[in-house]
């Protein structure tokens, strides 16, 4: 299988998104028939990050919680997509007013988890259910004031390693790791990614649209590697390049990481 291939879904059938870690979407099918002269459709396949909310009960305060939480970081879920996981609410909560109090906070829901269609009522229409996301570490909010805005192209360093069920995110610049990134952990950044030690983890870089960014180690022995929402996971990674210092950077649609001799 080809770098950023994903397994096969079959025709008419709608694309499974999957999230944080992310799984894979599709990839080329081909529509079969005896006739030689039948075309083939090319379905491209990408990982996307999405932030999950998990609405809580009473619902009331758990909303006022996420309004403070809003004007304490202003920013924090301008353009991200985001995913209601209704898992930890009681069967009798009224979930079509949940969905309606979340849209009108200008939240980007692209899906739902953890309550069937028919709780969800005519409100839910057009937001897909999704199944068999993995979940990561959690995400830490910034404490951004209202009047502040986030420094451009912003880089920030971590000094130390990043443990399993650990995530640094930062979508202004470029992220540096002195240090290893474990099997469990991830960094994602807006820029580059540059880990001096061993990525064991998941590492994304231009989360936020950059293809003209690179990822950089010293040690290659990672879960996953992505950029702009192309991937690749340790088994599409060549044999020779595990344990070796290397870099990766795409070409055109193609994730391509070679060692730094």
């Amino acid at each position: 299988m080809r770098p950023g291939a994903h397994p096969r879904r079959g025709m008419g059938q709608s694309p499974t998104l999957t999230l944080t870690r992310l799984g894979p979407v599709g990839y080329p099918i081909g529509v079969s028939s005896e006739e030689p002269s039948q075309s083939f459709i090319r379905v491209r396949g990408r990982s996307f990050m999405a932030v999950v909310l998990v609405p809580e009960a009473p619902i009331g305060d758990w909303l006022t919680r996420l309004d403070e939480q809003t004007r304490r970081a202003p920013l924090f879920f301008d353009e991200r997509p985001v995913i209601v996981d209704f898992s930890a609410l009681p069967i009798e909560t009224d979930f079509p007013e949940v969905l309606a109090a979340l849209k009108t906070r200008d939240l980007r829901i692209i899906g739902i988890e953890g309550a069937t269609p028919e709780l969800l009522g005519a409100e839910s229409w057009g937001l897909p259910k999704l199944l068999g996301g993995k979940p990561v570490g959690l995400i830490e909010v910034p404490e951004t004031p209202d009047d502040a805005a986030p420094a451009p192209n912003a880089s920030l360093i971590v000094h130390g390693p990043i443990r399993s069920g650990q995530s640094i995110v930062s979508l202004t610049g470029d992220v540096t790791v002195i240090g290893s990134v474990s099997s469990g952990a991830e960094v994602i950044a807006g820029g580059s990614v540059h880990v001096y030690g061993t990525i064991r983890g998941r590492v994304v870089a231009g989360f936020t649209g950059g293809k003209d960014v690179r990822i950089f180690c010293s040690r290659l022995e990672a879960e996953l590697l992505a950029i702009d929402g192309i991937y690749r996971t340790a088994d599409d990674t060549a044999p020779a390049l595990r344990g070796k210092a290397v870099q990766a950077w795409l070409d055109d649609d193609v994730l391509v990481v070679a060692a730094l001799d």
